[in-house]
């Protein structure tokens, strides 16, 4: 279980690749474990390590789709009329996925903060 102070704090990325990206502590601190980062705020990844944390990502994010594929209801067993549903981690993961795609090609380090 995350710590609670985790989701009640904004975790910044930037790199000089890319615009910056806020997002929620709790949802950061789960993506920087995916890339295989301890989840430490701040911290940084060097350009040289950049490229194997977004493929971890990437691999960590395909799994997280196939648990939800499997776990959600058939399209005939949805209420429609409900409200929205929740967005998802693969979701809130695109934006990073996006910033460390820039930062491999144009090989910027990566820091966070809240």
């Amino acid at each position: 279980m995350l710590n609670t102070v985790h989701a009640r704090m904004l975790v910044t990325f930037k790199t000089k690749a890319y615009p910056n990206i806020t997002m929620f502590g709790d949802v950061a601190v789960r993506l920087l474990k995916m890339m295989g980062h301890s989840g430490t705020v701040p911290s940084a990844i060097l350009a040289a390590d950049v490229p194997a944390a977004l493929e971890r990502l990437k691999a960590a994010i395909a799994e997280e789709k196939k648990r939800a594929a499997a776990a959600s209801p058939p399209a005939a067993e949805r209420d429609e009329d409900r409200e929205e549903p929740p967005i998802g981690l693969p979701t809130r993961a695109v934006p990073l996925i996006e910033l460390l795609e820039a930062a491999a090609e144009r090989g910027a380090d990566v820091m966070w903060d809240s």
